[in-house]
């Protein structure tokens, strides 16, 4: 089954389709977008009925459509738990646990997310408990702490150390490292304990190894920008380019492989959800067939955050990061920035961010991927390369 197009792709072929002079087709975009033309043809019908032009479901419609039927069918689910658990509480001499009420509820088709919710539970502690109803882990904790608090009461000028060697006398082994998070979660701390230090956050390790550096036979670490393959190695990284609106940031994905643009992103806001969206759409143009690839960056909040490793871990990615402040470290995806600087962002004064757009977007799929070839490459484009070149591996 193909792959749908990814929705900020349909926008701007739509926006480049309705942006179009008079010497430019619907087949000419369709070929430079590498997309079929009765398919923008279908775009262009669907934008016509969200604007009011022609009759029809628009697409705010169907989506509306859409969430009604999954709020009906919550609603029914929330008020069956609602119904079960009353039953439930309403029994006699019976101990009042919600936790086997959220499994027959499961074992009947309501999703563990939905009676937790209504039922006000979390559900890892749920999951834990059905894995194993008491732990023996919990246990050994309990038994600890017992002895923690015991000897802090009798000695509360004692920390964390001592508190540990106090356990150990009644037979209850820890490490000091336990103890210590131990007593700080139940903040037993010592009546003559240091305060908090208050200068600030400290810089944290990176997220990610950095898989591209190699050392050479001198001791010098230098950086390979080099694939066997699509999808073996992605270069990613971020953009700011200023409008008479505001300022527009770019997140584009590169394959290294090939040098072809596989994703991207653009927004007027540079948060996490702008590097997730460009890898989104990368898996989803590359057919969701890249386990394992690399996925290289530097070091901003984009590609730190949790949303960004989340979405690496969700494909199958490795992440991997250059060092703080070493543009080199990521030269190859730099590059891709400074032509495009060169080509289109210092061409003119771009009067508004949609206007900048349309022209990232058609130099990058038009002029960069279709038209201007790379030596490195044998003279051949990104998409030439690519089907010239790993076509006849694949059928090997």
């Amino acid at each position: 089954m193909p792959q749908p197009y990814p929705k900020e792709f349909r926008d701007d072929v739509v926006r480049v389709a309705l942006n179009r002079d008079e010497k430019t087709t619907i087949s000419q975009i369709a070929k430079d977008f590498g997309v079929h033309e009765g398919t923008i043809a279908k775009w262009l019908r669907q934008a016509d009925i969200d604007a009011g032009n022609k009759p029809g479901k628009s697409t705010d419609e169907s989506a509306e459509l859409r969430e009604l039927r999954r709020r009906t069918r919550l609603l029914e689910q929330e008020n069956e738990v609602l119904r079960r658990a009353a039953a439930y509480l309403s029994q006699a001499n019976l101990p009042k646990r919600l936790y086997p009420l959220v499994r027959e509820l499961a074992a009947d088709g309501i999703p563990v997310a939905v009676s937790c919710r209504v039922l006000k539970l979390s559900r890892q502690p749920y999951y834990r408990w059905l894995a194993a109803p008491v732990p023996e882990a919990d246990v050994i904790e309990a038994y600890r702490a017992n002895a923690l608090f015991d000897a802090h009461r009798d000695d509360p000028e004692f920390g964390y150390r001592y508190l540990a060697d106090e356990a150990e006398a009644v037979g209850q082994t820890m490490a000091v490292r336990t103890a210590w998070r131990l007593c700080s979660h139940n903040s037993w701390f010592s009546v003559f304990g240091k305060g908090k230090a208050k200068n600030g956050k400290r810089p944290g390790p990176p997220v990610h190894d950095d898989l591209c550096a190699v050392v050479d036979a001198d001791g010098r670490t230098r950086h390979e920008f080099k694939a066997e393959g699509v999808n073996r190695l992605w270069l990613t990284d971020i953009s700011e380019h200023n409008t008479d609106e505001g300022k527009l940031y770019l997140c584009a994905i590169k394959d290294a492989y090939s040098g072809r643009i596989v994703g991207y992103s653009i927004s007027s806001r540079m948060k996490a959800r702008l590097a997730v969206d460009a890898l989104e759409m990368g898996v989803a143009r590359r057919g969701g067939d890249v386990a394992g690839c690399v996925v290289h960056s530097d070091r901003g909040s984009q590609f730190r955050s949790k949303k960004f490793t989340r979405a690496l871990e969700r494909h199958g990615l490795i992440g991997s990061m250059g060092r703080v402040g070493a543009a080199g470290d990521n030269a190859a995806m730099e590059s891709f920035f400074a032509l495009l600087q060169k080509n289109v962002l210092d061409r003119r004064r771009w009067a508004s961010r949609g206007q900048l757009r349309i022209a990232i977007v058609t130099w990058v799929e038009r002029t960069y991927h279709r038209r201007r070839r790379q030596a490195r490459l044998g003279r051949l484009t990104p998409v030439e390369y690519e089907a010239i070149i790993e076509s006849p591996a694949v059928a090997a």
